[in-house]
């Protein structure tokens, strides 16, 4: 078993997630299709405190993405799509044929629950839905015409939302685009390019495929890990694919920050990448609170030291930190958080407070990074400039 000290962890963990090349290379739609085909999905969010989680997500590895590409490879040349992982993402659609199989799974359940929930017309709902967009095209869902009533909550939909977005996650359905930020429906065979979306793959070579990947985009991982990263098999499945590929995987013990070791496995060819493992940029950078990086809480806070919850949903005066604050990188370690907003009418980027983590120095090298990293941001949320609040230090 090869051991594999945090330090050396941490950097093959933000290699594998693109947080090792250097962030100001040219990157252009080709460039920007293959950072999300190597993340394996981007997790797509309507907040925009600052900026979208998508936008952030992409910009805090290349500071040179620009947001009409990824409309581009979305909505144009249909090389990505929308749909679920373990939240809404964006996803290569050479991934398609691998989602028939989420879709096959879900719909049963799916179907006993919304039932539940919607009523027994629930399905005929759903055929009326879908033999409309068949015949007139895509929709949004605000075009279905409702009969009014008294919303009484966050998943109080009407039924004509409901049969919507029960047909995209079962896959009839895909989001040809957005107006705003609300979806625009068609058939996925209108969406979807026809070579993903007609080709079949087997069930073995289904979880085959969603184990491999994974576990590449991981770098190193556990079975549970490993199901979790797209929430496509369960942790039964990826135990028993791990089981039978022991042979042809590295069992490797990767370094915490408590000094312990913790048993892992590796893809083939792993160790060879160990010589080789980049430093990755010196620089401050920003991250979005659904960046890939730190969606595994528990791994985030066992190779990096570094505990983050969103506190959206917390009541504010239970809060630790605050509504929506963003985790910092320098190297390879998390030095902190920080609360701010982009005020668009007055065109600046109000940094509201500023936590470094113990033994954390705010010193004037640090701080001038964080600035120009800020700074960097302020310009493509598209403020003029960032102002810094009364108290932001603490």
């Amino acid at each position: 078993m090869i051991e594999i000290s945090n330090a050396l962890a941490r950097r093959l963990f933000l290699q594998s997630q693109g947080l090792a090349d250097p962030p100001g290379r040219s990157l252009g739609r080709k460039g920007l299709l293959d950072l999300v085909h190597g993340l394996g999905f981007v997790q797509v969010d309507s907040v925009q405190t600052v900026e979208r989680a998508h936008h952030q997500i992409l910009f805090s590895r290349n500071q040179t993405y620009r947001r009409e590409d990824l409309s581009h490879l979305l909505e144009t040349e249909r090389s990505l799509f929308e749909h679920w992982t373990h939240d809404a993402s964006v996803i290569p659609s050479a991934f398609f044929p691998y989602w028939k199989h989420r879709f096959r799974r879900r719909e049963p359940v799916m179907i006993e629950r919304w039932t539940k929930w919607q009523g027994e017309g629930f399905l005929s709902a759903t055929e009326e839905v879908l033999a409309r967009i068949r015949e007139n095209g895509p929709l949004l869902s605000r075009e279905m015409k409702e009969t009014p009533q008294k919303s009484t909550g966050w998943w109080d939909w009407h039924p004509s939302k409901t049969a919507l977005e029960f047909l995209w996650h079962t896959g009839k359905l895909a989001i040809a685009g957005r107006e705003g930020f609300q979806k625009v429906y068609d058939l996925s065979e209108r969406v979807i390019p026809a070579e993903h979306h007609e080709a079949e793959v087997s069930e073995a070579d289904f979880i085959d495929w969603a184990c491999e990947s994974a576990l590449s985009r991981l770098g190193f991982a556990t079975h549970g890990e490993i199901a979790a990263f797209y929430d496509l098999v369960s942790p039964e499945e990826a135990k028993a694919w791990v089981e039978k590929n022991r042979g042809r995987l590295e069992e490797v013990a990767i370094g915490t920050v408590d000094g312990k070791m913790r048993p892992s496995l590796a893809p083939a060819g792993f160790s060879a990448r160990l010589a080789d493992c980049p430093e990755p940029p010196a620089r401050v950078r920003v991250l979005s609170p659904f960046d890939p990086m730190i969606r595994d809480r528990n791994r985030c806070e066992r190779l990096f030291g570094f505990r983050y919850r969103i506190e959206i949903f917390v009541p504010e005066a239970k809060r630790e930190y605050g509504y929506y604050v963003f985790p910092l990188l320098e190297g390879d370690r998390l030095i902190g958080r920080i609360d701010m907003k982009a005020e668009r009418k007055g065109g600046t980027l109000d940094v509201k407070r500023l936590w470094l983590e113990p033994g954390v120095k705010p010193s004037a090298g640090r701080l001038e990074r964080l600035d120009s990293e800020l700074h960097r941001l302020a310009r493509f949320t598209g403020v003029e400039s960032v102002r810094y609040l009364e108290g932001w230090r603490g």
